[in-house]
């Protein structure tokens, strides 16, 4: 029905904190009771909610897999996940990857 972006967002506790910007899955449900959220404000119906996000790691996981098969997730939980966590980020412009 249009373009989609798909990303992977790090951020301790990702899933939890994601699903609470994006609101409820129902954009009835999200437009009266969470209005500031991304469903709320943007929804068009159940099915059109605008937004996705995994609800668990595990999924994550297996979404991620899908959506970008070429990331090693095992790699960077060990190899950049920990310099992360201490403010160390890289970026490269030819990758487009933080």
């Amino acid at each position: 029905s249009g373009p989609m972006w798909a990303y992977i967002l790090a951020h301790e506790d990702a899933v939890s904190l994601w699903r609470s910007l994006m609101g409820p899955t129902k954009v009835f449900r999200a437009r009266h009771s969470d209005p500031g959220s991304i469903r709320g404000a943007y929804g068009l119906t159940d099915t059109r909610n605008t937004t996705h996000g995994s609800d668990s790691p595990a999924s994550a996981s297996r979404e991620i897999a899908f959506f970008f098969p070429e990331f090693d997730e095992r790699r960077w939980l060990e190899r950049e996940e920990p310099r992360w966590r201490c403010g160390e980020l890289r970026y490269s412009a030819a990758e487009r990857v933080h």
